[in-house]
């Protein structure tokens, strides 16, 4: 598979783990779109949370969005509210694996005040590496968009 385009956001808290994937992701030969922030000052994360996520949905075949604040809740809590979206917080790589094997999800969100950029690292590595199994999978993915279809 082609290397897909990537779009990455932070907000303040997540702002220097943000710079470091971004450069990871370069060095892999990744397309990298940084959606913000561009500092470490006070900002809000829906914000940066809602360009990722709409990057994502201008080409929901050929990208993932990559989500970092305090937490990785927030960032989660938000990217799922955008439709076509399917993003999973994760804090280590096994998790990170099986929601692209599993759920098909196209947004990872993690938290720098939870994890250190080492694991976000391999976290990202083991998310991008995966793919989606489909099979049963796909049947629950599909109830999910049917779910959200409903609204």
């Amino acid at each position: 598979m082609s290397k897909r385009k990537i779009f990455i956001g932070a907000d303040s808290a997540g702002y220097t783990l943000k710079e470091e994937l971004k450069g990871h992701l370069i060095s892999l030969g990744y397309e990298v779109t940084d959606c913000g922030t561009d500092s470490e000052a006070s900002c809000h994360y829906p914000v940066f949370a809602s360009a990722v996520c709409e990057g994502v949905q201008s080409d929901l075949e050929g990208s993932f969005g990559v989500l970092i604040c305090g937490t990785g809740i927030g960032m989660s809590m938000c990217a799922n509210k955008h439709r076509g979206i399917r993003a999973a917080l994760c804090s280590d790589t096994y998790s990170a694996k099986m929601t692209r094997a599993h759920n098909d999800a196209n947004v990872i969100c993690m938290g720098a005040r939870v994890i250190g950029s080492c694991l976000a690292t391999d976290i990202l590595d083991s998310f991008l590496s995966a793919e989606f199994e489909g099979g049963r999978h796909s049947i629950r993915v599909g109830m999910m968009k049917d779910i959200e279809d409903k609204g």
